[in-house]
């Protein structure tokens, strides 16, 4: 009986043994990856797939006199983050410029005045991109982006970030689709006559989206306008999802859960919008990245100074120039803690357990406030890739992060706007 034990005993131990020489031998064979080649790994995935940032403001750059979009420039020392030869240097192919106009007074001469401005801002984007045809060419439909990539240019698309130069016309929706607008974000800091702002400090007007602004997202649909939720309040997320016939966007907002900011969106409405079949493109402000503690001094100080400021149109170019300083002045007397790629990475993982990976997007706001520690303008972007890389995503999954996503929306987009073209003729 005990030999019969020990024959046993020699057998298991024997198995163990076997065992621990094929894992060993596993681990061998298994080939480490070093930093360096992960790196170019990353790297050459960044290059093959298609990059789509959803959010600059950069035509409010191209408006200033003797702003050159082909010439490189220093972001240090002229606060431009985005030009083609660092969208070139990033490997960004393609981008939404957003023709941007602050809140001003709501009536007649106030939209005036700002569909003046918005025209002026997609005028000189499309002048730009006629101007430097050579190495970039403006963009209209999803697949052009995929076109223009494969004739080594960038592709530029417009959007308008406010809805305030629509004033109270529904013709002028019609009006901006036809000079290549392919979306608008409905409402900025302040409430307008389409709906409430998440940071208006009155508070809500309309209770979410306005009977006008009702009519704005149908029209939108009906052209083929992507709407767009960011800057909204939570009500004007909630009313876009039941208004609209097609899927919706957030071209530059984050995560709540992660960073508790009202711009951001809660997990119900990520789920929601994974439900509609639209996307949430990740942005790269620190306030929206990571939480800040308190200081009333630097709020105080910064009010003072954006109340002061006068339209950049208005500006001379010495003003301009005296303005960024006093903005540097200002992050140098209180610097608040860094945000990184790493923040951004962590809104992602976030949003893909929420949502899905079918929901998540990149809207940098390059010009707008965007620009963070290891992303601060668009020769970095190639940063996010990496950090995804060294995350486990795979190629496949970067790609609809990057741009899949969102190209995906926007053809669902443009079918809804068929459809409906061909419902109103029949």
């Amino acid at each position: 009986m005990l030999k019969s034990h020990q024959k046993y005993l020699a057998l298991f131990l024997f198995v163990l043994v076997v065992s621990a020489c094929k894992e060993k031998s596993a681990t061998t064979d298994t080939k480490t990856e070093t930093e360096e080649e992960m790196v170019q790994r990353a790297l050459d995935i960044h290059k093959r797939i298609l990059t789509l940032d959803t959010h600059a403001d950069t035509p409010l750059r191209m408006i200033e006199p003797g702003f050159d979009m082909a010439e490189r420039h220093d972001p240090k020392e002229t606060g431009s983050k985005v030009d083609y030869p660092r969208m070139k240097e990033g490997d960004l192919d393609a981008i939404f410029f957003a023709a941007f106009v602050a809140q001003d007074i709501r009536d007649d001469d106030g939209n005036t005045r700002a569909k003046a401005l918005c025209l002026q801002m997609i005028d000189s984007v499309i002048a730009s991109t006629e101007r430097n045809s050579d190495v970039v060419g403006l963009a209209l439909n999803p697949d052009d982006a995929y076109a223009l990539e494969k004739e080594g240019k960038r592709a530029i698309y417009i959007g308008i970030e406010n809805g305030y130069p629509i004033g109270n016309d529904l013709a002028n929706v019609e009006e901006y689709f036809n000079k290549g607008v392919r979306y608008i974000t409905l409402v900025h800091s302040s409430n307008n006559d389409l709906a409430d702002s998440a940071t208006d400090e009155n508070g809500a007007e309309h209770g979410g989206i306005s009977e006008f602004g009702s009519k704005v997202v149908g029209e939108m649909n009906r052209l083929g306008i992507m709407v767009d939720v960011s800057h909204g309040n939570d009500s004007v997320f909630y009313d876009a999802i039941k208004l609209s016939k097609a899927p919706i966007i957030a071209s530059h907002s984050n995560a709540r859960s992660v960073t508790n900011h009202q711009r951001n969106m809660t997990d119900e409405m990520l789920k929601l919008m994974a439900e509609n079949g639209g996307v949430v493109q990740l942005t790269m402000l620190a306030d929206y990245l990571r939480e800040a503690p308190p200081n009333a001094a630097r709020d105080s100080a910064m009010a003072e100074l954006r109340a002061s400021i006068k339209g950049i149109s208005e500006m001379t170019d010495e003003e301009r120039a005296e303005l960024r300083k006093s903005f540097q002045a200002l992050d140098e007397k209180f610097p608040g803690p860094p945000a990184t790629v790493k923040h951004v990475a962590d809104h992602i993982d976030h949003i893909v357990k929420v949502a899905g990976i079918d929901h998540v997007g990149i809207g940098c706001d390059f010009d707008g406030g965007g620009g963070i520690e290891g992303v601060f303008d668009a020769s970095e972007v190639m940063n996010i890739t990496i950090e995804l890389v060294r995350r486990g995503y795979t190629e496949e999954q970067i790609e609809k992060i990057w741009g899949g996503n969102l190209i995906r929306v926007f053809k669902e987009v443009q079918a809804v706007a068929t459809q409906l073209s061909a419902a109103e003729a029949s």
